[in-house]
C-alpha cells in the first residue's frame, strides 16, 4: 500500500503539472504580437510593438540598467540597447548615470513616456474588465492576492 506521503506528493506534482500549464498559456497568450498591437491600439498611441512592452519595463522598474531590463524581457543586451535609444530618441526614456555606479547608465521613463504608460495602463483596465466582468469580487481579490504572492515568491522577494 502506498504511504500517505507518496499520495500526497503525487496530488502535489499533479497541481504543480496544472499550474505550470497555466503560466505556460497565460505566457503565450501575453506574447503574442498581436494582444500588444491591441492594447496599443485601445490606448490611442503610436509606438511600435517591440518597444512597447520595454517603455512599459522601465517605467514600472526605472531607473533600470539595460541589462537588467533584457534580462527581464528576456532579449539580448545589444538589441534592448538599440531599442532603448530608440526610445529614448522618441524622447519617451532617458539615460542618466546610476547613482551606485556612474559607469552604469539607467533608463528612466520621460513625463512623455509617462503619459503613454498612463493610456496603456487605461486600456489595460478597459480591457482587463471585460476578462473579469463575470468574476466575482472575492475571487478577482483571491487572484490578486495569490498571484502577488506567487510573483514575490518565484522572484525571490518578501511582500
Amino acid at each position: 500500500m502506498p504511504s500517505r506521503q507518496n499520495v500526497q506528493d503525487t496530488h502535489i506534482s499533479e497541481r504543480l503539472r496544472t499550474l505550470h500549464g497555466a503560466l505556460i498559456d497565460l505566457v503565450g497568450a501575453m506574447n503574442r504580437p498581436q494582444n500588444d498591437a491591441q492594447m496599443v491600439r485601445e490606448a490611442g498611441i503610436s509606438l511600435d510593438r517591440a518597444l512597447f512592452p520595454l517603455l512599459v519595463g522601465i517605467e514600472r522598474r526605472g531607473p533600470i540598467g539595460v541589462v537588467d531590463l533584457a534580462d527581464r524581457v528576456g532579449r539580448d543586451y545589444t538589441t534592448v540597447s538599440r531599442q532603448v535609444a530608440k526610445l529614448e530618441s522618441l524622447g519617451l526614456v532617458e539615460r542618466k548615470s546610476a547613482e551606485a555606479d556612474r559607469r552604469v547608465r539607467e533608463a528612466v521613463v520621460t513625463p512623455k513616456g509617462k503619459a503613454m504608460t498612463d493610456a496603456v495602463d487605461a486600456a489595460r483596465d478597459r480591457m482587463g474588465r471585460a476578462i473579469f466582468a463575470t468574476w466575482e469580487e472575492r475571487d478577482m481579490e483571491e487572484l490578486v492576492r495569490l498571484m502577488r504572492k506567487f510573483a514575490d515568491d518565484v522572484d525571490g522577494r518578501d511582500s
